[in-house]
């Protein structure tokens, strides 16, 4: 095996399918997407392979007996165009151009060479350098040849691949001269040539470039500047449908923004009313407790119009913050603490100042206060009418 540029310059469907991406990936990688394009390349009609040279078509010359027979290589089979004479071939001219069809003579030329034109050798290397095999086989001229880098034209290929994961490689060597007269040999028909190869054993091409890369023909592909077209203009679509997903998005995401913000608000409004309404229920709840735990005014009432003594009236009554006021008058003003003590809706109750006599009435005018009891502070009020089940038991 070649390194990537030899294979290009061999098959172009390596180089449109598997050269794109095959020389930058990993060696598995890249092998896998060239395997896959050729897979792809072999469904197409035959005709249809020829028309987008997918077949791999190139023209082999060889210098057998003083002639030189042109054959013509498509998808790995060689079939023989024509044999020209040593004389015919030694011409400077290109007979090719008149003796072949333009479209066959305007394919690749190779020069193959003798299988005993070359050294070979075989050589285990890491997997690491297959990238750069080619590079790599070259620093092992010196001590694997009689020769130096410098007088021969050298090629390297991958022969297999070991279970420890080392490459076996072969190093071919031909010497400079024998190179260089070979393809001068050739003559018209070497004019644009792209690439010399070195047969096998079996009389079939090794795969390999011993040409060196700066005088390579390489063709114009024809369908470079279709290629080009087609890039840009997926690349034009590409960006218009990204652009429009975008603008897409952003639509979608104000139309959200829009919609949440909404959301947000009634959520807000909802959760103030809910507020509210848990303020005033709690608030409800407060004074409910606060009627709960202190009798009421009707208990009140009752509970004193039960306690006064005779010959006593009120003359104001109220009741601020939980305190009792009592203001009246009475012949019996000094029985008015024993009588309201005995209560239990109010304790402690007093006599606030002196009392002041009333000529008219002939009663002790007064003022007593008292404080309500709290349904914390004792077990309770009792129900109306526990006043009377105290005082008549």
């Amino acid at each position: 095996m070649t390194s990537e540029a030899d294979i290009a310059a061999r098959k172009p469907l390596r180089e449109r399918l598997g050269g794109m991406a095959g020389g930058r990936l990993a060696p598995g990688v890249g092998g896998f997407w060239r395997w896959w394009g050729r897979a792809l390349a072999s469904w197409l009609p035959a005709r249809v392979r020829a028309l987008l040279e997918l077949d791999g078509r190139r023209l082999l010359l060889r210098r057998q007996a003083g002639s030189l027979d042109v054959a013509l290589e498509r998808s790995g089979q060689a079939r023989r165009l024509a044999r020209l004479p040593g004389l015919v071939a030694e011409t400077p001219e290109d007979p090719l151009q008149g003796l072949l069809p333009s479209a066959i003579a305007a394919l690749p030329r190779w020069l193959v060479l003798p299988a005993d034109a070359a050294l070979r050798r075989p050589m285990v290397v890491p997997a690491a350098a297959a990238e750069r095999l080619h590079d790599v086989l070259g620093f092992e001229i010196d001590r694997q040849t009689p020769f130096t880098a410098a007088d021969v034209r050298h090629a390297a290929r991958v022969t297999g691949r070991r279970p420890d994961g080392q490459l076996e490689a072969e190093l071919v060597v031909v010497p400079r001269a024998v190179c260089d007269a070979a393809v001068a040999a050739v003559g018209g028909p070497a004019a644009g040539l792209a690439g010399v190869d070195l047969d096998d054993a079996a009389g079939e091409p090794l795969g390999i470039n011993l040409l060196p890369p700066a005088v390579r023909h390489r063709r114009a592909d024809p369908w470079a500047r279709w290629n080009l077209a087609l890039a840009a203009l997926l690349l034009v679509a590409l960006a218009s449908a990204m652009w429009m997903v975008l603008d897409n998005r952003r639509d979608a995401a104000d139309a959200f923004e829009q919609a949440s913000r909404q959301r947000i608000a009634q959520a807000r409004e909802a959760s103030n009313q809910r507020r509210q309404v848990a303020d005033h229920i709690e608030g409800m709840a407060y004074l409910a407790s606060l009627r709960a735990a202190r009798p009421t005014m009707v208990e009140v009432l009752d509970e004193l119009s039960r306690r006064l003594p005779e010959h006593s009236f009120l003359e104001k009554l109220s009741v601020e913050e939980g305190r009792l006021l009592l203001i009246g008058q009475s012949t019996e003003a000094s029985a008015l603490v024993r009588e309201l003590g005995e209560s239990a809706l109010w304790r402690e109750p007093a006599l606030a100042g002196a009392l002041q006599p009333d000529p008219r009435s002939r009663r002790d005018r007064f003022t007593l206060a008292a404080e309500l009891v709290v349904a914390d502070d004792d077990a309770g009020p009792p129900a109306s009418g526990g006043a009377d089940a105290q005082r008549d038991p």
